[in-house]
């Protein structure tokens, strides 16, 4: 007997539950909708052109550098345990500055634009401050300042310092290429003669040979990575570090560690967590440093951004690198009206952005710190937040360190 066919409206309905049911594990959950529409997370594994460049090699002339900065520091006597010396002398021995092929590279602080004293200076006023606000009423979340920051290079030996600058500068040194295209595409800054020649690990990048940087223009009205599901407030006050990187290798791993994981690998304490580290464990225990995201994640300065480029960095990070950012603002009411006090530098997981026509520009985050957790009087903060670009903007430069993770 002959098989009956199916009418025409049933096939319809059932490729349309068929298309239904493929498209769903790709929708976010939890409401995403500040403008009332559903963006398609970005966490996939086809075969896409490599955005930037992955990581290089260290060539003689970098290891050449690498040593030359770290034997500058073999002659600080702070000793062990010692409190840091809150002067310039203390930032000018403890924050020194590698010249990588043309990029300027400073411990502790990231790739810079700005000249050697210059970030000494910064670092030196920046301890001084954040010595003189911790007399003042401010919620502490776990951003390791400025003074700590010191302090903290101060107390190692002569060897552990040593030891830890030239793991720092060799991550930065193999990454010279990624800051190079960076610069390229957000900046506008030419690529050097050669470049492709000497670093072979940038050749697939698409920006390599861009005939011109991107403008917003040229980035869609919206993009949003990471399931609104996978998020965590931190369980200490000191841990906005763990609970960034818990939220940062939740959406590449699609598995929770949790934060005591993820606060020994980066030898967080009661004082805090250092972008450096944030950005050394993303590199070491995720995906999103491969070439097709974001390549290795990078301490990039941003003191110099006005806010047009500040934004086209986060669009180029989100679009192009389909990888989260790492946010290093300073947590005060005035950026964040959600807050019931005005609380220290801070980190957040930055994963969209949505251009709103005539309404300012809005960036998704998400938000570890929950200060009902800590004092329950306090009002509750949710963790995806859907804000004003421009406020996450000056929250950055208004941090000491004036610094981002990309």
């Amino acid at each position: 007997m002959p098989t009956a066919r199916p009418s025409r409206p049933r096939t319809v309905a059932l490729v349309g539950l068929a298309v239904l049911l493929a498209a769903a594990p790709f929708v976010p959950h939890g409401g995403d909708r500040p403008d009332g529409a559903l963006t398609p997370t970005t966490r996939t594994e086809e075969a896409v052109p490599a955005a930037t460049a992955g990581t290089g090699r260290v060539t003689p002339e970098l290891a050449a550098e690498i040593e030359r900065v770290v034997a500058a520091g073999r002659g600080i006597s702070t000793g062990q345990g010692a409190a840091p010396r809150r002067t310039a002398r203390a930032a000018a021995d403890l924050v020194r500055c590698a010249d990588l092929e043309g990029q300027r590279y400073c411990l502790g602080l990231g790739w810079t634009s700005a000249g050697e004293q210059e970030v000494r200076a910064r670092a030196a006023a920046a301890a001084r401050r954040s010595t003189a606000g911790r007399s003042r009423a401010v919620e502490r979340t776990g951003d390791l300042d400025s003074a700590a920051l010191l302090a903290r290079r101060a107390a190692m030996t002569p060897a552990e310092r040593a030891r830890d600058e030239r793991r720092e500068l060799t991550m930065a040194a193999r990454s010279v290429a990624k800051v190079w295209l960076l610069r390229h595409e957000v900046e506008g800054t030419p690529l050097p003669a050669g470049f492709l020649e000497r670093h072979p690990e940038a050749r697939t990048a698409a920006p390599a040979t861009a005939r011109r940087s991107k403008t917003q223009a040229d980035y869609p009205r919206r993009r949003v990575i990471l399931d609104t599901d996978q998020v965590a407030e931190q369980k200490r006050t000191y841990w906005c570090g763990p609970a960034t990187m818990q939220m940062i290798a939740w959406g590449w791993k699609d598995k929770d560690r949790g934060q005591r994981h993820w606060a020994d690998k980066l030898g967080t304490t009661s004082q805090g967590t250092s972008i450096t580290d944030l950005v050394r464990v993303v590199n070491d225990h995720t995906g999103w440093d491969r070439r097709r995201y974001a390549g290795p994640y990078v301490v990039l300065d941003v003191s110099d951004y006005g806010f047009n480029r500040w934004m086209r960095l986060q669009m180029r990070h989100l679009v192009d690198y389909r990888a989260p950012v790492v946010l290093h603002p300073l947590l005060h009411r005035r950026y964040f009206p959600y807050l019931d006090d005005d609380a220290s530098g801070h980190f957040q997981v930055g994963r969209g952005y949505s251009k709103r026509g005539p309404k300012p520009t809005a960036i998704s985050f998400f938000e570890p710190w929950n200060q009902q957790r800590f004092d329950p009087s306090e009002p509750f903060i949710k963790r995806v937040q859907w804000r004003t670009a421009y406020k996450s903007y000056r929250a950055n430069l208004a941090h000491p360190h004036q610094n981002i993770g990309v």
